[in-house]
């Protein structure tokens, strides 16, 4: 009988076989996955994450015979999973895509817009705010700020979140999440993007909300940031530190309850 592979149990019963004790050989590899899966079903287990490195690419055929479906994949492997039970659950990955756009404005109630060179669903482009998707492991203050100095020059500072809105069924059939931050300038100078922004500039923030040519959802997500004190970036104590958590809140309830404000050199 074929060795089994190398692996260790997860919290939640499943199977992580380790991915750098995976034989070379496809078809050993073959035999011992086979032997594997009926050792792991006999015992119980509900089911298995299979991480092949991208060098050993010529496994993955073997294992998708085997039963496994692709989850997702990395920069040098691909992730597969098996059910050894019907009733297992397998969490999806990358179910949600994270942008955040920003307003702006000075006390003069001039609000910074841009449009961008390139159309999106054939529609011509019109002046929106600035704004883009989040890096991996940036916090939504950090993102804003990094989007609108690189698309206009403007260095701005972050103060809370307006609102959001989520929209499904967007790229590839995942959901968009799009945050509005509320930012304030610390200087007019606008040095423009321009191979991805054809326009940038500052125009009295009414004439932005009465405009006919600007779109319903741009109104109201800047009126939304014009009428409500939003959210403020914070965290809670003893629930992870704002180097990788960051949480938002009410100004109302930062200073109690164990709520304290997010650290300015972080933002």
């Amino acid at each position: 009988m074929s060795e089994i592979l190398e692996f260790k149990p997860n919290q939640f019963n499943g199977i992580v076989v380790a991915p750098s004790k995976l034989p070379g050989d496809p078809d050993e590899f073959d035999a011992r996955l086979g032997a594997s899966i009926d050792q792991w079903s006999s015992d119980g287990f509900l089911a298995v994450w299979l991480e092949i490195p991208k060098a050993q690419s010529a496994l993955i055929s073997k294992a998708v015979d085997r039963g496994f479906d692709f989850h997702h994949t990395g920069d040098d492997y691909i992730l597969l999973t098996r059910r050894l039970v019907e009733r297992a659950q397998i969490p999806p990955f990358a179910t949600h895509y994270i942008g955040i756009g920003g307003v702006v404005l000075t006390p003069e109630k001039d609000l910074l817009v841009v449009k961008e060179r390139f159309s999106v669903g054939g529609r011509e482009p019109t002046l929106k705010l600035p704004g883009g998707a989040l890096q991996a492991g940036e916090h939504l203050g950090q993102a804003v700020e990094r989007e609108v100095l690189e698309e206009t020059g403007v260095k701005a500072v972050f103060e809370s979140i307006a609102c959001f809105r989520q929209w499904h069924g967007y790229r590839y059939g995942k959901s968009d999440i799009y945050f509005v931050g509320k930012l304030s300038p610390l200087s007019k100078e606008i040095t423009m993007q321009a191979d991805e922004i054809q326009e940038c500039l500052w125009m009295p923030v009414d004439e932005f909300i009465e405009s006919e040519a600007i779109s319903n959802f741009n109104k109201q997500i800047v009126r939304a940031a014009l009428e409500s004190d939003g959210v403020i970036q914070s965290f809670i104590e003893g629930f992870g530190g704002p180097d990788n958590r960051e949480y938002f809140m009410p100004r109302h309830l930062i200073d109690g309850a164990g709520v304290v404000p997010f650290p300015a050199n972080l933002i």
